[in-house]
């Protein structure tokens, strides 16, 4: 073997290590070197959340809107999911870097945790069975009355009515109760209520009276971080570059208020 043969061997090797740290550092430029966050959620509340029956993916409204504010921010996010009554407690003790599942801005919840900007309006609304004559929250008074438990629908139906309250971990036990004769009403957020009936009691169950607590939803975050003003940079550029519209669009079948 001579020192020309040798001298092309040792070139040809050090041209191969160039072409692999081109493409590793392609790599990074591609978005594995960015940071990723834990967003925790709920894993049944359409069609904010939920966790599809045949791929084990989470899909919903809010899964698409975090993921495209991450797109715009700069970083990947990943989904671990709970109890809705965990999701504060677990900002509180900053478990979690952020969480959304339909969860509302309140003042009470502002003392102990930080929210984005809103990104939904919502409120509480009253389902009955199609035959009741509740007409609205004023007529509950002594009747047996669901909610999902650590939500503001619970914390209403305590606070403001004489109803006899039960509480679930997930919302759609107290559909199923009320379908079943177990329940009077249900008070729950609207978007949730209106799709659960379209979906799967159209001919069983309906709304009465007015919407209550309009209270926007908001990403959840430990008190003091720093996440905050990066998260609300990109929902704003996916409300003006049109993506959010897009996304509501996909999930509600109208175009959001303005």
């Amino acid at each position: 073997m001579n020192k020309k043969f040798l001298g092309m061997m040792a070139l040809m090797f050090a041209i191969s290590l160039l072409v692999a740290c081109g493409s590793e550092s392609s790599g990074d430029s591609s978005g594995e070197d960015m940071e990723t966050y834990t967003v925790a959620t709920d894993a049944n509340f359409q069609p904010f959340e939920y966790k599809n029956p045949d791929t084990g993916e989470m899909e919903g409204f809010d899964i698409e809107l975090i993921e495209a504010i991450a797109d715009e921010a700069g970083f990947n996010v990943e989904f671990k999911t709970m109890d809705f009554d965990g999701l504060i407690a677990s900002m509180q003790s900053g478990k979690f870097p952020l969480a959304l599942a339909g969860i509302s801005i309140t003042e009470e919840r502002k003392e102990t945790i930080a929210f984005s900007d809103s990104y939904y309006d919502s409120g509480l609304i009253l389902a009955v069975p199609e035959e009741s004559d509740i007409q609205s929250i004023d007529d509950v008074a002594g009747l047996e009355v669901g909610a999902r438990q650590g939500s503001t629908s619970e914390a209403y139906l305590l606070e403001s009515t004489d109803a006899e309250v039960t509480a679930y971990p997930e919302i759609v036990t107290a559909y199923m109760n009320l379908e079943r004769d177990r329940l009077d009403a249900v008070l729950y957020d609207l978007p949730n209520v209106k799709y659960y009936i379209k979906e799967n009691a159209q001919d069983t169950l309906k709304t009465v009276g007015d919407v209550l607590e309009g209270q926007p939803y908001g990403i959840a975050f430990p008190k003091d971080s720093d996440l905050v003003e990066t998260v609300n940079e990109g929902l704003a550029t996916i409300k003006e570059n049109g993506t959010y519209d897009e996304i509501y669009k996909k999930w509600f079948g109208t175009e959001p208020p303005q």
